[in-house]
């Protein structure tokens, strides 16, 4: 898949349960957390493509939409990770080697914006590495 596709309003809401889990891993999500989402959605995420949603907005915001309904209804981080890999696993070819990179990019980032990673962080960005090499 190229970037060029659309990925679908489902796909970024995917994101978005995953970069709530690893922002909500320690139990807090912290505005530094959220600023750093934030920086990636407008200048990575929303780049990717011009699908809109029915109100006219870039589908890319719907990471933002997602992650801060989450983080209103403070679902458990692991429910929102497996949702994610779930989602991962049924729809393999909208994962490029790119879109991996940037979904790694902004987990990282993410979990690094709050005085570096924590263990429960690290251990939801292991997950994830995990998840992305598993058919390697």
């Amino acid at each position: 898949m190229n970037t060029h596709q659309n990925l679908g309003i489902t796909f970024y809401q995917h994101l978005g349960k995953l970069f709530y889990a690893i922002a909500a891993a320690d139990k807090v999500v912290r505005s530094s957390e959220r600023q750093s989402l934030q920086e990636f959605v407008q200048s990575v995420w929303v780049t990717l493509e011009d699908q809109e949603d029915e109100f006219g907005d870039d589908t890319a915001y719907q990471i933002e939409i997602v992650f801060d309904w989450l983080d209103h209804e403070e679902p458990s981080t692991e429910s929102c990770f497996k949702e994610f890999e779930s989602y991962y696993i049924k729809h393999p070819s909208f994962f490029s080697k790119n879109i991996k990179q940037l979904i790694w990019d902004t987990a990282n980032a993410i979990a690094d914006a709050f005085a570096g990673k924590n263990k429960s962080e690290l251990t939801m960005l292991g997950k994830l590495h995990i998840l992305f090499n598993r058919d390697q």
